[in-house]
């Protein structure tokens, strides 16, 4: 027992979620359960709360977003969220930047954003806003744009349309 004690106190504290040594954490996310899924392969890490940035300049706040619309877990969601960051960042409101920071950085699976999007899933009503209407419009592609690649950072240097 003592052996297996000193083993367990060396482990970083999400094997010792894992194990069942410690209760595991409140669960951030959106994530639906599939009723066959035991979960039990699944270790989540959790991530810190999402917190608003009130005091932070609104260019700093377009360039962290615009990176974070870039730099996303999943190609599909690199893709959509570069392209909408690219043609809308530099036009919304603080607000809206708010709202989009949110959307982004607040669900721990890329995949539900991505479903929302797509309106695969139905947006959780904390989430739907003029911004998440704004996305899912980008989403549909009504110009059929070829949308394969993230845009390339020339951009940047471009005044804004």
């Amino acid at each position: 027992e003592a052996l297996a004690t000193q083993f367990l106190s060396q482990l970083p504290g999400a094997a010792l979620f894992q194990f069942g040594c410690l209760p595991s954490p409140a669960r951030r996310g959106y994530r639906g359960d599939s009723p066959t899924d035991s979960g039990k392969d699944v270790l989540e890490i959790p991530l810190p709360p999402w917190q608003e940035r009130p005091d932070e300049p609104l260019e700093t706040k377009r360039a962290r977003l615009l990176y974070e619309s870039r730099k996303r877990g999943m190609l599909e969601n690199c893709i959509l969220l570069s392209l909408f960051a690219k043609e809308n960042l530099s036009r919304m409101s603080e607000r809206q930047l708010n709202l989009y920071d949110r959307l982004i950085n607040e669900p721990s699976n890329d995949w539900d954003i991505y479903y929302w999007a797509t309106e695969a899933k139905p947006t959780p009503a904390v989430f739907e806003n003029d911004v998440m209407a704004m996305l899912r419009e980008f989403a549909k592609n009504k110009n059929r744009e070829q949308r394969l690649r993230q845009p390339d950072l020339e951009y940047l240097f471009e005044s804004p349309r």
